[in-house]
């Protein structure tokens, strides 16, 4: 089974639709191996987001990760990069499929209720970002 990570955003968390976005990871057959409710500060909002580091949205970014609260996740499931990120939509929810999670709770390219992991590199990266071996129940 693959490993992906996902977030429900400070958005998402907010407009009260964490529950209903977990419902529909085990709906869709992932499994849940790690799971933190947290307040990113500014700086793990940085740290996370480092690859974006040069890009005009940066700071727009990491304030709104450390805006509020979120959930981190470790999801598992055969071709779980994939399968999440076709549940997500795509990262503008006006362009999201009917179905998709961005689509049904996400409100603009910023604020879009969602993040997961987009290769196994990244995935590698964002899980070890903030989750320990121990922390991950397989």
């Amino acid at each position: 089974m693959e490993q992906t990570f996902a977030i429900i955003k400070p958005d998402a968390f907010k407009a009260g639709n964490a529950g209903k976005i977990l419902a529909r990871i085990g709906a869709e057959g992932f499994k849940v191996v790690g799971l933190k409710k947290l307040y990113l500060s500014k700086i793990e909002a940085e740290g996370f987001y480092a690859v974006h580091k040069e890009r005009p949205f940066f700071g727009e970014l990491t304030d709104f990760m450390s805006s509020g609260p979120c959930i981190v996740m470790v999801l598992a499931a055969e071709g779980a990069i994939k399968k999440w990120r076709d549940l997500m939509g795509a990262t503008n929810p006006a362009q999201a499929a009917e179905g998709t999670l961005r689509r049904e709770f996400g409100s603009s390219v910023g604020e879009n209720a969602t993040h997961g992991s987009d290769a196994p590199e990244t995935a590698a990266f964002e899980i070890s970002y903030f989750f320990s071996g121990l922390e991950l129940l397989g």
